[in-house]
């Protein structure tokens, strides 16, 4: 088993549950080893009709590799799924936030492995691991009928994704949805990411945060919402109105409708949808990036808001 680079031998002191660096000496804690072993339990399988047999696909929206420090440090402080290890590279550079991922590890006797570099990028599906991957369970699927609901104290304020099919255009996303307070964000089964180690490390933790669903089409999903008496708002290029004209509604329950660059939302979406709405461009371009534009038109809402 691996030295620790330092701090108080493990089984003593603890780690806090902040949100920032924990202060005092630092519990390096986490036992490390320096072999990478098999993460997590036997898998069901099913057979198919010729006796091949396939993992049982778990309710979940993905998301079981997280790589990136600040994705695997807010995992850690989350703690809404299992953590079943960490890899973390040999050479890595001591650094605040790897102290923190140690002490939140070993307060939650999350076994960190120490791998040789070349294993965590052999290992990861996103461009830049930064040396550390953590393997967990699956992000939780939210009740869409709950996200309906709200609180007595918050009005729904959704934000539902048309054909985005980009994981990094999703991660930026989600991470402006945690940014604006959104309450929940709606995800079709089809045509649309879900939460994959890229969109997780682009998302920068906001996927241990911001409550998402699955639905099995928008179009039905956006008649829930209306019987529920959420404003639904559709934000694409030909929409008659400006984004700055919705503030009347941003009291109320509202869901904000975004789709992919460039083909925008589908025809059905856009016809369910209570109004549509543009983005002024002032400039030579014709649009923006779909994570520009969650920026603006979750920001919008929660200016209103804040407001009021």
């Amino acid at each position: 088993m691996a030295a620790r680079r330092g701090g108080t031998p493990a089984g003593r002191g603890g780690a806090s549950s902040g949100r920032g660096r924990h202060s005092g000496n630092s519990t390096r804690g986490a036992a490390r080893t320096s072999k990478p072993v098999r993460t997590g339990g036997p898998r069901r399988m099913i057979e198919d009709k010729k006796g091949a047999k396939a993992p049982v696909k778990e309710k979940g929206l993905g998301g079981e590799q997280v790589e990136g420090r600040q994705a695997v440090r807010e995992l850690l402080i989350a703690q809404r799924r299992k953590v079943r290890e960490i890899w973390m590279a040999a050479d890595i550079d001591t650094a605040p936030i790897i102290e923190d991922i140690e002490e939140l590890a070993h307060a939650q006797r999350v076994t960190v492995l120490e791998v040789p570099r070349r294993k965590i990028e052999e290992k990861a599906r996103s461009e830049a691991p930064q040396g550390v991957i953590a393997f967990a369970a699956e992000v939780p699927e939210a009740d869409f009928g709950e996200m309906l609901r709200g609180t007595k104290n918050v009005r729904p304020f959704l934000v539902a994704v048309d054909g985005v099919t980009d994981p990094g255009n999703l991660g930026a996303l989600l991470r402006c949805c945690d940014g604006a307070g959104v309450t929940g964000v709606v995800l079709p089964k089809h045509r649309t990411v879900h939460v994959t180690p890229t969109v997780a490390k682009a998302a920068a933790g906001a996927v241990e945060h911001v409550p998402m669903a699955l639905v099995s089409g928008l179009p039905t999903a956006i008649n829930q919402m209306k019987s529920k008496g959420i404003w639904v708002v559709g934000l694409d290029d030909g929409g008659r109105d400006s984004l700055f004209d919705i503030g009347k509604l941003a009291n109320e329950g509202i869901c904000v409708v975004l789709g992919a660059e460039g083909s925008g939302l589908s025809r059905l979406v856009k016809d369910r949808c209570d109004t549509v709405v543009n983005i002024p461009m002032l400039g030579q371009v014709s649009s923006l990036n779909v994570s520009a534009a969650a920026a603006l038109a979750t920001y919008e809402v929660a200016r209103v808001r804040l407001q009021k």
